[in-house]
């Protein structure tokens, strides 16, 4: 196992399997249709590339392995491991913190002043509801759908479509679920429907008041 790995790992990176170096097999594979690996074998050599083709990117993948990636691993020092380690656990933990806040859920957050929280398993499957947000004892459900704008339209017929478990949801919980179309704007994401968001803060002012 560990030799497949430095095999593969070192494969990826000179990508030495792509499909300018050996051709789309995939696709090739299911234009020869063959019966046996012997098939498969003749066909590629003899309409693709040959034997001696295939050998030569092993041999230049060994060459990788034992030249270059041991001159990196013998560059690296103590200090470098325990850099690694410091960083993986603190900056760029906080780095993905950030960019979590900046997704829709966390937008959400930051506007409603309220904890968001993941839906259990059974909340997705038996009411379309991927968030909550607990309220006292109850609970406001919400869907978030990502799209282009192409696809808003299909989703808000499908929230038509969903409305009957989204009534379950209130019905046993108490609070409304709440569809939230989000759609990407460059790199960031943003919420297409922003007037849920004062539907949801009018939702919270209902159920702390009860």
């Amino acid at each position: 196992m560990p030799k497949e790995w430095i095999l593969n790992q070192a494969n990826m990176r000179w990508g030495l399997t792509k499909k300018n170096k050996v051709g789309p097999v995939s696709e090739l594979i299911r234009e020869c249709s063959p019966k046996s690996l012997k098939d498969w074998e003749e066909y590629y050599f003899k309409n693709v590339y040959s034997r001696y083709h295939l050998e030569e990117l092993g041999r230049k993948l060994y060459v990788k392995i034992s030249e270059v990636c041991r001159a990196e691993i013998e560059d690296i020092t103590e200090e470098d491991c325990i850099n690694f380690i410091v960083n993986l656990v603190l900056k760029r933990t906080f780095e993905g913190y950030c960019s979590e806040i900046q997704t829709i859920y966390g937008q959400l957050q930051k506007e409603l002043g309220f904890k968001i929280e993941p839906a259990p398993d059974e909340w997705d499957r038996g009411y379309n509801v991927d968030f909550f947000i607990k309220i006292k004892e109850k609970y406001i459900g919400l869907q978030i759908k990502p799209a282009g704008y192409a696809y808003i339209p299909q989703i808000i017929n499908e929230l038509d479509f969903q409305k009957n478990t989204h009534e379950k949801f209130t019905a046993k919980f108490g609070g409304k679920v709440f569809y939230i179309i989000s759609i990407t704007d460059g790199k960031k994401k943003i919420i297409y429907n922003t007037d849920v968001i004062e539907e949801i803060k009018i939702e919270i002012k209902r159920l702390e008041s009860e």
